[in-house]
């Protein structure tokens, strides 16, 4: 629910990247506009920045379980599992995911080919991630 997780960043690193003819910079913004609208997806999230409940139809968890979430946490150790089991156990999500992640690669091929490394701490970060998740599952 924090700032970092509504569109006002992402507009504002779109509009620099206008105001700067900078495609890669442009199209960061466009990714982080993408992430957050997939985020409303999945959990919801703070879209506008100023409310404190989620917005999104929050496909990964029910109504009743976000009122109970506290509750539910307590079975997870780490807690981050019952997010990430959720996540990963969705196909439509990440089927969406592979399809964000090749257009990501295509467009830094295209304008940003400086950048194609990014690809490489992208696979970094998730095998990180990945890891941790099977290590406390």
């Amino acid at each position: 629910m924090l700032i970092s997780h509504s569109i006002i960043p992402s507009l504002i690193i779109i509009i620099i990247g206008v105001i700067f003819s900078w495609p890669a910079i442009f199209l960061g913004g466009v990714g982080y506009f993408v992430h957050i609208m997939m985020d409303t997806l999945d959990w919801g999230t703070n879209v506008f920045g100023f409310h404190k409940s989620p917005v999104g139809p929050k496909i990964l968890i029910s109504s009743e379980e976000l009122k109970n979430l506290s509750e539910i946490l307590e079975n997870y150790k780490p807690k981050f599992i019952f997010y990430d089991e959720r996540y990963y156990k969705n196909k439509i999500l990440m089927g969406m995911e592979l399809i964000i992640f090749l257009l990501m690669v295509i467009f830094l091929v295209i304008y940003a080919l400086d950048y194609i490394l990014v690809v490489v701490l992208y696979f970094g970060l998730l095998a990180y991630h990945l890891i941790c998740y099977l290590i406390f599952k």
